[in-house]
């Protein structure tokens, strides 16, 4: 009785011994596998309608930047000057990319995801280069333009600093009143050589000769063209000089361009501006030097359509030997480069920024061969 009541306990213990071996093979797949299994599914996931639906206003919102920041030239300045204000702000536009982007991972939106490729691409095109340094060893003269500020509580420091910055040529702007006198008086020990014609003046350690007046159209109208020399002359904004290099003469131009308003009755008004602008590319493009520098400020960005007769003609020194973008103003926090040093007939081997002095504006300095 005992052998046959223990026989069915053995019986199952050797059946229990056998689907271990013939089994089929249940095991979870090798990571090599769960990957290729996960891409798959997430590939199907995107062939599905539901996440090219999802975030059609993402989607929107980022074809639209992309068309504007492609199409920025053709935005209408007619509205308000909108076509300029677009334009004087145009690096900025990037900022909405990564918002977008992290509102189509968030909606898990196909398509909006695939949309800012376009404003990728064409940021990218447009500003990609200027974050690296460009700049090169070496400069035969050292070049400075600072708009000083009219407001600047100490011209005398802003002197010195610019002294010290080892310029060989500098550039001043929006000279008024008594601080002119104050920037005679420090500059003259470094430099011996200086002319100033109205709001404008250079300062040079080589001399200086045929200095003299631009005419930017300062005046509109026949009553504007009626005023005396004397006159104009006390609010003139723009000179031309020749210095005087041991590689032979260098043509150097100094300008103040009219400024912008932003209100809300006119919008962004630039009329000044503009007319300043055409009337200095007209005296550019009459120029017969072979060398040329432009230096000052311009009240724009090269990116501004207003400014393209200027730019047709001189190169930018900051796109060809800069660090960055090289914004300029305002001082205490710097969005948009309106001070400028642009050349013909020379290299440009190095772009940068000085730190700031009293003025709302930033000092650029270019390094010249």
């Amino acid at each position: 009785m005992n052998d046959i009541e223990h026989e069915p306990a053995r019986a199952d213990a050797a059946r229990s011994d056998t689907p271990a071996a013939a089994a089929p093979d249940t095991a979870a797949p090798k990571d090599g596998g769960g990957r290729s299994a996960g891409a798959l599914r997430a590939f199907r996931g995107l062939l599905a309608p539901a996440p090219w639906r999802r975030g059609p206003v993402l989607t929107a919102s980022a074809l639209a930047l992309g068309l504007l920041l492609l199409f920025h030239a053709h935005v209408p300045n007619r509205i308000g000057g909108l076509g300029s204000l677009v334009e004087s702000f145009l690096p900025w536009l990037g900022l909405p990319v990564p918002v977008l982007l992290a509102g189509a991972l968030w909606r898990r939106s196909a398509s909006a995801a695939v949309a800012l490729l376009l404003p990728v691409a064409v940021w990218l095109n447009l500003f990609g280069g200027l974050p690296g340094d460009r700049a090169q060893e070496g400069g035969d003269l050292t070049v400075v333009s600072h708009n000083v500020g009219a407001d600047n509580p100490d011209p005398a420091g802003t002197a010195r600093d610019l002294a010290a910055s080892g310029a060989d040529v500098l550039a001043l702007v929006e000279l008024t009143g008594p601080a002119g006198g104050v920037y005679e008086e420090e500059l003259a020990d470094e430099y011996p050589y200086h002319a100033v014609l109205g709001t404008v003046g250079v300062w040079s350690r080589l001399p200086l000769s045929d200095t003299r007046p631009v005419d930017t159209a300062m005046d509109a109208g026949p009553l504007g063209e009626a005023k005396p020399d004397e006159v104009t002359m006390a609010y003139n904004r723009a000179l031309r000089t020749t210095v005087a290099t041991d590689r032979g003469p260098l043509e150097v131009y100094v300008a103040h361009l009219g400024s912008v308003r932003l209100t809300p009755r006119t919008g962004f008004w630039t009329d000044g501006r503009d007319r300043n602008a055409q009337a200095l590319a007209e005296a550019l493009a009459a120029e017969p030097g072979e060398r040329v520098v432009l230096l000052g400020d311009l009240n724009g960005t090269v990116d501004d359509r207003a400014l393209s007769g200027i730019t047709a003609l001189l190169e930018p020194v900051q796109d060809t030997a800069g660090d960055g973008f090289g914004f300029s103003w305002p001082a205490a926090f710097p969005v948009a480069r309106i001070d400028h040093i642009l050349v013909r007939g020379v290299e440009a081997e190095g772009s940068w920024v000085l730190p700031a002095t009293g003025s709302d504006h930033l000092p650029v300095a270019a390094g010249l061969r």
